[in-house]
């Protein structure tokens, strides 16, 4: 049971997710994404007569809901049944560069002192880095044409000039966020 509780070495997990792009335009003609799913999950409510939404979203992205239900259920499954049973190794480095922003409690999968109610209650600043984050990253989909899995998964393997640049984007964002934003606002 060991390969269902421990992560997979790189050179196993990324061919297969790699593989995995070519597999479903060989045999069903679709390309790997989530993003879509929000204008699916819209057009299914038919909530407001918005051209947009106005579209068979059944024929169209049934599949792609289903795909997300399933990596919902997945790693729900994974976390619950087949949880590691031990803590989550960190470098000493790294436990030694958290304490320095304050966090002391290196028990579970995330930092207490940052993702739980209290800490939303207790920090403000959490609040308005949630709200623009959240704001950012559903505009920037759409701006961009696409979710970060579907860019860097799909659009390169299909070596797309816009998802290269939109990767790049997702990089530099992520370095700015964590060395210029964040121990800024812990």
């Amino acid at each position: 049971m060991d390969i269902l509780t421990q992560p997979w070495p790189w050179y196993i997990a990324g061919p297969i997710i790699g593989l995995m792009v070519p597999i479903m335009l060989l045999i069903s003609g679709r390309q790997f994404g989530f993003s879509e799913n929000l204008r699916h999950i819209c057009a299914s409510c038919n909530v407001a007569n918005v051209d947009f939404f106005n579209y068979d979203w059944k024929a169209k992205g049934a599949w792609n809901l289903m795909f997300s239900v399933g990596v919902i259920l997945g790693g729900f499954i994974g976390g619950v049944l087949f949880a590691n049973p031990n803590a989550v190794e960190l470098s000493a480095g790294a436990i030694e560069k958290l304490q320095g922003y304050g966090l002391t409690n290196f028990d579970g999968f995330v930092p207490v002192e940052l993702f739980t109610w209290g800490a939303l209650q207790s920090n403000p600043s959490l609040w308005a880095v949630l709200g623009v984050g959240g704001f950012l990253v559903g505009f920037g989909t759409r701006y961009a044409g696409g979710c970060t899995s579907g860019h860097a998964i799909s659009g390169l393997s299909n070596l797309q000039l816009a998802s290269l640049i939109a990767v790049i984007g997702f990089f530099i964002g992520g370095l700015l966020m964590t060395y210029l934003i964040l121990p800024n606002i812990i």
